[in-house]
């Protein structure tokens, strides 16, 4: 790994959840710090996540939440000639995004702090840090960086926030102010290119630091489950959010085809609004009793380890860090094909079967032919080591400290 002069960097987002997002900040974290770095996770302090993962060589910063009133008039001092893009959003609805009201405090912080570079992740924290650049008045390069395929993303969602529907003039008119963009993904980046008319090659891919020791450490720990014996029915997995984005039905529907020619079973790790009726089609298609969802488990990874094979039936993912996990477990994967990451992960199928979003018939002929004859452990787990901790940490090295222009493309190795 190339040495760089240590510096204070900082890393941002709401931390509302501890999901794909919020774990890359803190692997990120993590090993900056082991690199001598001064690192803070900036956080906000109504935050749900549980940051009792972080090390104490990392500073955990919670930020104090302000008036509405005084978010608003923070955002209109940041950018005075943007009346028309800030009013649906941010100055007109009677309860504007909450991190809004965390900006006033994340420019105290940039004022006190001055770190040579901020990352931000997701959308609202991106803009709230880059109004807060310019608020305080400082030399910190703020970084912004995305994890969606926005452009679908908003599609999956049931109940989709009504501000949403002016995110993309907003993205638009500030994320142009950022001194870099991050996307976790070409597809990622191509996407966001054209949602909010950016050029490419202003916007540099870096795959999201997935692979540690913590996550080879983990995924040898001893499973304690009926189901993962040597002598039982081989499991097929999947992992993830109950939310429509994840469309667990079409992997339930191909289950029960691949029930229907061979023993198995199907286990889903995750909790979501839809587990009732993911539990009702289960018992529809008569595969109740060869399936189970566990909720959430606090170590997937030697779920990951024993399975016979991972199967990600998601309808669209930023880069899919759950795909990536399980290659690094050796557990053999298929996949459907959206957009966007899987086909990068895989290089095109080359790892793993790459089907039809929604395509159940397609997703089930690939598990059985998987089941028939899995890829080499090791093979997958070299894989797995292009998306390692330390390989993007330099990457975000070079992008935080502006040492060197960065490639706006990932290139294989």
């Amino acid at each position: 790994m190339a040495m760089f002069r240590p510096a204070h960097l900082a890393l941002y987002t709401d931390f509302s959840t501890f999901g794909g997002v919020e774990r890359v900040l803190l692997n990120l974290a993590k090993v900056l710090a082991e690199q001598g770095h001064r690192v803070d996770l900036v956080r906000c302090d109504e935050a749900d996540a549980d940051l009792n993962h972080a090390p104490p060589t990392i500073n955990v910063v919670a930020l104090s939440s302000g008036s509405r009133r005084r978010g608003r008039l923070s955002v209109l001092k940041a950018d005075p000639t943007g009346l028309v893009p800030l009013l649906p959003p941010v100055l007109l609805p009677p309860k504007p995004s909450k991190r809004i009201l965390y900006l006033p405090d994340l420019v105290r912080y940039l004022h006190r702090e001055q770190p040579t570079a901020l990352l931000a992740a997701k959308p609202y924290p991106n803009l709230t840090a880059v109004w807060a650049k310019r608020l305080a008045n400082v030399s910190t390069r703020v970084v912004v960086s995305e994890h969606v395929h926005a452009s679908r993303d908003l599609r999956y969602q049931r109940r989709p926030k009504w501000r949403n529907r002016f995110i993309r003039p907003l993205l638009r008119r500030v994320y142009p102010w950022a001194d870099a963009i991050v996307s976790v993904s070409d597809g990622v980046a191509e996407d966001m290119a054209a949602f909010v008319d950016i050029p490419r090659e202003r916007i540099t891919t870096i795959y999201n630091p997935i692979v540690t020791p913590d996550l080879h450490a983990e995924a040898r720990s001893p499973l304690d489950h009926p189901w993962f014996r040597p002598d039982a029915s081989p499991v097929v997995l999947g992992i993830g959010r109950l939310v429509p984005q994840k469309d667990f039905p079409t992997l339930l529907r191909a289950f029960a085809r691949v029930r229907a020619r061979r023993p198995a079973r199907l286990v889903i790790l995750g909790e979501g609004k839809l587990r009732a009726e993911l539990e009702t089609l289960a018992r529809t298609l008569g595969v109740a009793a060869d399936v189970t969802l566990p909720g959430f488990v606090e170590n997937p990874y030697a779920y990951m380890a024993h399975a016979a094979v991972f199967a990600l039936s998601s309808a669209c993912e930023g880069l899919s860090n759950v795909l990536i996990e399980a290659l690094a477990c050796g557990c053999p994967v298929v996949s459907t094909d959206c957009p966007s990451g899987p086909a990068e992960i895989l290089a095109g199928g080359t790892y793993g079967t790459l089907v039809p979003v929604g395509d159940d018939a397609a997703l089930a002929h690939a598990i059985c032919e998987t089941l028939d004859d899995p890829p080499h452990r090791e093979r997958l787990i070299e894989r797995a080591q292009f998306f390692s901790a330390d390989r993007a940490v330099e990457q975000y090295e070079r992008l935080l400290l502006g040492t060197t222009a960065a490639s706006n493309r990932v290139v294989e190795p």
